[in-house]
Protein backbone atom coordinates (compact mmCIF):
# COMPACT_ATOMS: atom_id res chain seq x y z
CA UNK A 1 0.00 0.00 0.00
CA UNK A 2 1.50 3.57 -0.92
CA UNK A 3 1.91 6.30 1.13
CA UNK A 4 -0.69 9.08 2.05
CA UNK A 5 -0.67 11.57 -0.48
CA UNK A 6 -1.83 15.28 1.02
CA UNK A 7 -2.09 18.30 -0.63
CA UNK A 8 -1.99 22.43 -0.19
CA UNK A 9 -3.83 24.71 -3.06
CA UNK A 10 -2.80 28.34 -2.52
CA UNK A 11 -5.15 30.17 -4.78
CA UNK A 12 -4.10 34.30 -5.10
CA UNK A 13 -4.87 37.25 -6.46
CA UNK A 14 -2.39 36.64 -9.59
CA UNK A 15 -1.20 33.00 -9.66
CA UNK A 16 -2.03 29.73 -8.13
CA UNK A 17 0.16 27.39 -6.39
CA UNK A 18 -0.50 23.62 -6.12
CA UNK A 19 2.14 21.31 -3.63
CA UNK A 20 1.65 17.35 -3.74
CA UNK A 21 3.43 16.06 -0.59
CA UNK A 22 4.32 12.16 0.24
CA UNK A 23 6.56 10.96 3.08
CA UNK A 24 7.99 14.11 4.43
CA UNK A 25 9.20 15.19 0.46
CA UNK A 26 7.90 17.10 -2.06
CA UNK A 27 6.55 15.21 -4.62
CA UNK A 28 4.82 17.84 -7.36
CA UNK A 29 4.36 21.55 -7.40
CA UNK A 30 2.77 24.05 -9.90
CA UNK A 31 2.72 27.30 -10.32
CA UNK A 32 0.10 28.47 -12.80
CA UNK A 33 -1.67 32.81 -13.83
CA UNK A 34 -5.12 33.23 -12.30
CA UNK A 35 -7.74 32.47 -14.38
CA UNK A 36 -11.22 34.89 -14.17
CA UNK A 37 -12.94 31.82 -11.81
CA UNK A 38 -10.45 31.00 -8.60
CA UNK A 39 -12.65 27.17 -8.80
CA UNK A 40 -11.16 27.10 -12.54
CA UNK A 41 -7.79 28.27 -11.46
CA UNK A 42 -7.78 25.57 -8.34
CA UNK A 43 -8.79 23.03 -11.00
CA UNK A 44 -6.30 23.89 -13.58
CA UNK A 45 -3.01 23.94 -10.66
CA UNK A 46 -4.55 20.69 -9.40
CA UNK A 47 -4.85 19.03 -12.54
CA UNK A 48 -1.21 20.04 -13.65
CA UNK A 49 0.16 19.04 -10.40
CA UNK A 50 -1.36 15.37 -10.54
CA UNK A 51 -0.14 15.11 -13.85
CA UNK A 52 3.18 16.34 -12.66
CA UNK A 53 3.30 13.42 -10.12
CA UNK A 54 2.71 10.74 -12.43
CA UNK A 55 -1.08 10.42 -10.89
CA UNK A 56 -4.58 9.86 -12.50
CA UNK A 57 -6.78 12.02 -10.37
CA UNK A 58 -7.15 14.33 -7.25
CA UNK A 59 -8.91 11.97 -6.00
CA UNK A 60 -5.52 10.31 -5.64
CA UNK A 61 -4.67 12.99 -2.92
CA UNK A 62 -5.86 11.61 0.84
CA UNK A 63 -6.39 14.93 2.01
CA UNK A 64 -5.87 19.04 0.66
CA UNK A 65 -6.18 21.85 2.18
CA UNK A 66 -7.21 25.09 0.16
CA UNK A 67 -5.56 28.57 1.10
CA UNK A 68 -5.49 32.04 -0.56
CA UNK A 69 -7.88 34.78 -1.29
CA UNK A 70 -9.72 32.19 -3.35
CA UNK A 71 -9.56 29.29 -0.57
CA UNK A 72 -13.24 29.02 0.06
CA UNK A 73 -13.91 28.78 -4.29
CA UNK A 74 -11.75 25.15 -3.69
CA UNK A 75 -14.32 23.06 -4.57
CA UNK A 76 -11.98 19.29 -3.90
CA UNK A 77 -10.41 20.88 -0.66
CA UNK A 78 -11.12 18.81 2.50
CA UNK A 79 -10.74 22.13 4.40
CA UNK A 80 -9.23 25.92 3.88
CA UNK A 81 -6.86 27.42 6.36
CA UNK A 82 -5.70 31.27 6.44
CA UNK A 83 -2.51 32.38 3.72
CA UNK A 84 -0.95 33.95 7.14
CA UNK A 85 -1.22 29.98 9.02
CA UNK A 86 0.14 28.44 5.73
CA UNK A 87 3.13 30.53 4.97
CA UNK A 88 4.15 30.34 8.76
CA UNK A 89 3.98 26.56 8.53
CA UNK A 90 5.89 26.09 5.58
CA UNK A 91 8.34 28.71 5.96
CA UNK A 92 9.39 26.86 9.24
CA UNK A 93 8.68 23.76 7.37
CA UNK A 94 11.59 24.59 4.82
CA UNK A 95 13.81 26.08 7.52
CA UNK A 96 13.04 24.99 11.67
CA UNK A 97 15.53 28.68 12.12
CA UNK A 98 12.49 30.90 10.91
CA UNK A 99 11.07 33.29 13.36
CA UNK A 100 9.95 35.98 10.65
CA UNK A 101 8.24 35.36 7.80
CA UNK A 102 7.95 38.93 5.40
CA UNK A 103 4.89 37.73 2.56
CA UNK A 104 4.89 39.96 -0.69
CA UNK A 105 1.63 38.47 -2.57
CA UNK A 106 -0.09 40.45 -5.17
CA UNK A 107 -2.53 42.55 -3.43
CA UNK A 108 -1.06 42.54 0.26
CA UNK A 109 1.96 42.11 2.33
CA UNK A 110 2.02 40.85 5.59
CA UNK A 111 4.57 39.85 8.34
CA UNK A 112 4.53 36.91 10.36
CA UNK A 113 5.92 36.20 14.01
CA UNK A 114 6.55 32.42 14.09
CA UNK A 115 6.87 30.32 17.18
CA UNK A 116 10.01 27.49 17.52
CA UNK A 117 6.94 25.11 16.55
CA UNK A 118 5.51 26.84 13.01
CA UNK A 119 2.59 28.64 14.63
CA UNK A 120 1.87 32.21 14.00
CA UNK A 121 2.95 34.22 17.19
CA UNK A 122 1.76 37.78 15.95
CA UNK A 123 0.99 38.93 12.59
CA UNK A 124 0.26 42.65 11.04
CA UNK A 125 -0.65 42.56 7.27
CA UNK A 126 -1.37 45.90 4.27
CA UNK A 127 -4.24 45.22 2.50
CA UNK A 128 -5.71 48.40 2.17
CA UNK A 129 -3.84 49.47 -0.56
CA UNK A 130 -1.42 48.47 -3.48
CA UNK A 131 1.54 49.38 -1.46
CA UNK A 132 3.99 46.84 -1.10
CA UNK A 133 2.84 44.43 -2.88
CA UNK A 134 3.25 42.47 -6.53
CA UNK A 135 0.59 44.85 -7.98
CA UNK A 136 2.43 47.84 -7.20
CA UNK A 137 5.85 46.31 -8.93
CA UNK A 138 3.67 45.33 -11.94
CA UNK A 139 2.22 49.28 -12.02
CA UNK A 140 5.95 50.31 -12.34
CA UNK A 141 7.12 47.86 -14.55
CA UNK A 142 4.70 49.55 -17.14
CA UNK A 143 5.73 52.83 -16.59
CA UNK A 144 9.56 52.13 -16.99
CA UNK A 145 8.81 49.57 -19.89
CA UNK A 146 10.37 46.94 -17.92
CA UNK A 147 9.90 43.11 -16.75
CA UNK A 148 10.06 42.25 -13.09
CA UNK A 149 13.29 40.47 -13.40
CA UNK A 150 14.63 43.82 -15.09
CA UNK A 151 13.28 45.43 -11.73
CA UNK A 152 15.81 43.14 -9.74
CA UNK A 153 19.11 43.35 -12.24
CA UNK A 154 18.97 46.87 -13.21
CA UNK A 155 18.16 47.68 -9.17
CA UNK A 156 22.06 46.00 -8.56
CA UNK A 157 23.83 47.97 -11.10
CA UNK A 158 22.25 51.16 -9.23
CA UNK A 159 24.88 53.84 -8.17
CA UNK A 160 22.72 56.62 -6.89
CA UNK A 161 18.90 55.23 -5.83
CA UNK A 162 16.15 57.82 -6.76
CA UNK A 163 14.04 58.67 -3.94
CA UNK A 164 10.34 57.68 -4.34
CA UNK A 165 8.14 59.19 -1.60
CA UNK A 166 4.55 58.12 -2.68
CA UNK A 167 3.36 55.00 -0.70
CA UNK A 168 0.31 55.10 -2.74
CA UNK A 169 0.77 53.08 -6.68
CA UNK A 170 -1.22 56.05 -7.98
CA UNK A 171 1.16 58.89 -7.28
CA UNK A 172 4.17 56.63 -6.89
CA UNK A 173 3.82 56.42 -11.12
CA UNK A 174 3.73 60.02 -11.53
CA UNK A 175 6.48 60.42 -9.81
CA UNK A 176 8.49 57.57 -11.63
CA UNK A 177 7.41 59.72 -14.39
CA UNK A 178 8.68 62.93 -13.77
CA UNK A 179 11.90 61.10 -12.52
CA UNK A 180 12.14 59.64 -16.22
CA UNK A 181 11.43 63.54 -17.91
CA UNK A 182 13.85 64.77 -15.83
CA UNK A 183 16.79 62.17 -16.98
CA UNK A 184 17.28 59.69 -14.29
CA UNK A 185 18.81 56.99 -15.05
CA UNK A 186 16.37 53.67 -15.14
CA UNK A 187 18.48 52.09 -12.80
CA UNK A 188 18.41 54.23 -10.26
CA UNK A 189 14.60 54.73 -10.60
CA UNK A 190 14.36 50.64 -10.46
CA UNK A 191 16.51 50.97 -7.00
CA UNK A 192 14.02 53.64 -5.78
CA UNK A 193 11.13 51.49 -6.42
CA UNK A 194 12.85 48.65 -4.12
CA UNK A 195 13.85 51.25 -1.65
CA UNK A 196 10.37 52.57 -0.94
CA UNK A 197 9.27 48.76 -1.00
CA UNK A 198 11.35 47.85 1.21
CA UNK A 199 10.55 50.57 3.73
CA UNK A 200 6.94 49.60 3.24
CA UNK A 201 7.53 46.27 4.81
CA UNK A 202 10.21 47.13 7.40
CA UNK A 203 7.38 49.22 8.87
CA UNK A 204 5.24 46.37 8.92
CA UNK A 205 8.14 44.52 10.70
CA UNK A 206 8.16 46.95 13.21
CA UNK A 207 5.10 46.10 14.14
CA UNK A 208 5.32 42.52 14.99
CA UNK A 209 9.11 42.77 16.48
CA UNK A 210 11.51 41.51 14.63
CA UNK A 211 13.23 38.05 15.42
CA UNK A 212 15.95 36.34 13.54
CA UNK A 213 16.10 34.44 11.27
CA UNK A 214 14.25 36.24 8.83
CA UNK A 215 12.89 34.85 5.68
CA UNK A 216 10.92 36.34 2.91
CA UNK A 217 7.80 34.45 0.92
CA UNK A 218 6.44 35.13 -2.14
CA UNK A 219 6.67 35.98 -6.07
CA UNK A 220 8.97 39.33 -5.21
CA UNK A 221 11.32 37.30 -2.83
CA UNK A 222 12.53 36.56 -5.93
CA UNK A 223 13.55 40.21 -6.48
CA UNK A 224 17.40 40.26 -5.41
CA UNK A 225 17.17 43.62 -5.77
CA UNK A 226 14.33 44.04 -2.75
CA UNK A 227 15.91 41.61 -1.02
CA UNK A 228 19.54 43.56 -0.79
CA UNK A 229 17.42 46.84 0.10
CA UNK A 230 15.58 45.16 2.69
CA UNK A 231 18.70 44.15 4.37
CA UNK A 232 19.68 47.51 4.51
CA UNK A 233 16.70 48.44 6.02
CA UNK A 234 16.35 46.17 8.31
CA UNK A 235 19.93 46.11 9.41
CA UNK A 236 19.48 42.27 9.41
CA UNK A 237 20.24 39.07 7.20
CA UNK A 238 17.62 37.43 4.96
CA UNK A 239 17.94 33.90 4.54
CA UNK A 240 15.99 32.88 1.32
CA UNK A 241 14.44 29.32 2.33
CA UNK A 242 15.36 26.49 -0.31
CA UNK A 243 13.48 26.11 -3.50
CA UNK A 244 10.94 27.99 -5.00
CA UNK A 245 9.83 30.68 -2.57
CA UNK A 246 6.45 31.65 -4.46
CA UNK A 247 4.78 28.05 -3.51
CA UNK A 248 5.44 28.45 0.48
CA UNK A 249 1.92 29.06 1.06
CA UNK A 250 0.96 26.07 -0.80
CA UNK A 251 3.47 23.21 0.72
CA UNK A 252 2.37 25.14 4.30
CA UNK A 253 -1.22 23.72 3.26
CA UNK A 254 0.42 20.63 2.73
CA UNK A 255 1.92 20.21 5.84
CA UNK A 256 -1.47 21.00 7.60
CA UNK A 257 -3.52 18.75 5.49
CA UNK A 258 -0.98 15.98 6.35
CA UNK A 259 -1.03 16.62 10.12
CA UNK A 260 -5.01 17.47 9.92
CA UNK A 261 -5.27 13.69 8.73
CA UNK A 262 -2.76 12.31 11.65
CA UNK A 263 -5.67 13.91 14.43
CA UNK A 264 -8.41 12.55 12.61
Amino acid sequence: MSEPLFGGCDIGSTTGKAVLVRDNSVIASVIVPCLPRPEKTAELVINEAISQAGLSSVKDVTYLVGTGYGRVRIPFANEDISEITCHARGASWLRSSVRTAIDIGGQDCKVMGISDTGRVREFVMNDKCAAGTGRFFEAMCRVLHVSLEDISSLSLESKAPATITSQCSVFAESEVITLLNEGVDVADIAAGINFAIAARLVSLARKVGLVQDVTVTGGCAKNVGLIKCLEEKLKAAITLVPGDPQIVGALGAAILAREAFARA
